[in-house]
């Protein structure tokens, strides 16, 4: 890693634990970070994001071994998570006594992913702590892809920006695995087909 990613890094860190919006990149789009018990944080990503109360975001976590810490997982779903986790994956499970309410809109479901790109991993793991990351734009926008983007449309907005470009132009495939069948809630790069043919392989 660079001197310059690992400074930028430090620097996120130190503006999440201030309670301030970052940006980085991730293997979809650029996303947005706060930490995600953080009340105060939440509210001001919603301030930046224009985004409507009633839609949650997503909790990226650093590792598949730390989602079972903030959701329940059966065993259908467990096999969804090892096949195409890290990855471009969201999955909508039902969340733990410790995820807070207005994290998941008191609907009881968070939706959670695991990134597989260096900058947000390392993040993640220094912060010690998942993060609600949705992607970096205004509501109904177009993502940003790159750090110059994000920078444009959230000029002096952030707490921290990682430089860097995503590593995709597509947002995550979303996937409710919170009910008894899987249900498709965004196409993305991982097909639903294949989702469906691991979640009912015996």
């Amino acid at each position: 890693m660079n001197e310059l990613l690992n400074q930028q890094i430090d620097q996120c860190v130190s503006a999440l634990l201030k309670g301030q919006v970052v940006a980085f990149p991730t293997e979809t789009v650029m996303g947005l970070g706060v930490v995600f018990n953080n009340k105060e944080a939440y509210e001001l990503l919603n301030q930046i994001k224009c985004r409507p109360e009633d839609k949650p975001y997503t909790m990226m976590v650093s590792g598949i071994t730390e989602i079972s810490k903030y959701a329940f997982i059966d065993e259908k779903a467990q096999k969804v998570i090892d096949k195409y986790m890290p990855g471009s994956l969201t999955i909508l499970l039902k969340a733990k006594e410790n995820v807070p309410g207005y994290v998941t809109h008191n609907s009881g479901v968070i939706g959670i992913r695991v990134p597989t790109n260096e900058e947000a991993i390392e993040l993640l793991k220094r912060i010690g702590t998942p993060l609600l990351v949705p992607s970096a734009n205004k509501s109904g926008e177009k993502p940003a892809i790159n750090s110059e983007q994000v920078k444009a449309i959230f000029n002096g907005q952030l707490g921290a920006i990682i430089d860097g470009v995503s590593k995709g132009e597509i947002p995550s495939t979303i996937i409710d695995l919170s009910k008894n069948n899987p249900v498709l809630l965004r196409k993305g790069p991982i097909s639903f087909e294949e989702i469906l043919n691991t979640y009912y392989e015996n």
